[in-house]
């Protein structure tokens, strides 16, 4: 046994993330539990790990980013802990806040810091706010394509042009001159 703070975490991710962190773990001497869904069930991770729970059906939306299904999973396993990986609810306030009334420590930045940081214009704002340089843009949230050519012109390029809900870089488009923010747009 070990004297780290946690007998058993739960890895609330899959593929090459979640392996690292339940190799990370066994090399702790801790318990790793894994998730999946019914298309990961033969996956490395849940073969590597010490147990796997099934959370649902192929769509993430059923399985990787239900909270409930994510926190029964760590409460029927003896998880005290919750190893968020990165993308799908790693920053997510809602599923930090469900492992917290759970009693389950969330492994990864604070309630504040995910409710600040989870949206990127919210964080540009707050960073803005507190003198850290930012580079120059605009949120275009509201604006009319003709609203948006005008502020990037005044603006000037190049420009990315980004999906601000996020999606691990999806969407982001690098825009050199006028004549390709249209397509840009569409694309975002």
């Amino acid at each position: 046994m070990t004297d780290a703070l946690f007998h058993t975490v739960l890895v609330a991710n899959r593929g090459e993330i979640a392996r690292r962190v339940i190799r990370t773990l066994h090399r702790l001497g801790i318990r790793s539990v894994a998730v999946y869904s019914d298309a990961d069930a033969t996956a490395p991770h849940v073969r590597e790990a010490d147990v796997a729970v099934r959370i649902g059906p192929a769509p993430a939306a059923q399985s990787y980013l239900d909270i409930a299904a994510v926190v029964a999973a760590a409460l029927e396993t003896g998880a005290q802990a919750v190893h968020p990986g990165y993308g799908f609810l790693s920053e997510n306030v809602e599923f930090s806040r469900a492992c917290a009334e759970a009693g389950l420590v969330f492994i990864g930045p604070g309630e504040r810091a995910l409710d600040v940081m989870g949206d990127k214009i919210r964080a540009k704002d707050h960073v803005a706010a507190h003198g850290v340089p930012t580079v120059p843009g605009f949120s275009a949230a509201g604006m009319t394509d003709a609203a948006i050519a005008a502020a990037a012109a005044a603006t000037g390029f190049p420009l990315l042009v980004k999906p601000s809900a996020g999606g691990g870089g999806k969407g982001m488009q690098v825009v050199r001159s006028e004549a390709d923010l249209a397509d840009a747009l569409a694309t975002a």
